[in-house]
């Protein structure tokens, strides 16, 4: 006589090590996932900046997503990480414009193709980049900081400094266009 109740348990360890294994794997894919995707939306990033692109698309960036805008007035998005802080500044000397959300494609500092002497601290005072950053054709330094933290953020350049905080907050600005070099 076969017994109901052992196939049956067999049965529902059988169903639960099916559905762990399931969860397992979609859990290993998820998180390698994203972070495949933030690669991805780092390099769109630094392509869309660095003026790669020759088609009329638009791209921004708040400080929780890349927007891009399509010919048709279509429009993508991509999270930026949770644990990474899009910010570009533009350090200047005489001409500035006002601005909050970084146009990748559209903003446009003074001083192109700079080379400006950076170094930024944490509160703790401990350094979080400390090295020579081109501003590149659109004349913006493109930084990836940790989130939710305050910068002290230092720039020396042609023997002028500007120094100012900053911060990587959920809201925050990605564009700062008030540093003026003296």
């Amino acid at each position: 006589m076969i017994n109901l109740n052992n196939n049956e348990e067999v049965y529902n360890m059988n169903v639960k090590a099916i559905l762990l294994a399931l969860f397992s794997i979609a859990l290993l894919t998820a998180c390698g996932t994203s972070s495949e995707n933030a690669d991805d939306v780092r390099a769109l990033v630094d392509d869309y900046s660095a003026g790669d692109f020759t088609d009329d698309h638009q791209a921004s960036i708040t400080s929780s997503e890349l927007i891009i805008t399509n010919e048709d007035e279509s429009k993508e998005t991509y999270d930026l990480p949770d644990d990474e802080f899009f910010v570009s500044i533009a350090p200047f000397k005489n001409e500035t414009h006002p601005c909050e959300i970084h146009s990748l494609t559209g903003c446009q500092g003074e001083l192109v193709d700079a080379d400006f002497d950076m170094l930024i601290k944490n509160e703790a005072g401990e350094i979080v980049v400390d090295e020579t950053m081109n501003s590149g054709k659109n004349g913006f330094v493109d930084l990836w900081l940790p989130r939710d933290e305050t910068y002290n953020v230092e720039i020396q350049y042609d023997e002028q400094t500007v120094e100012s905080e900053i911060s990587t907050f959920e809201d925050d600005y990605t564009c700062i266009t008030t540093m003026q070099l003296s």
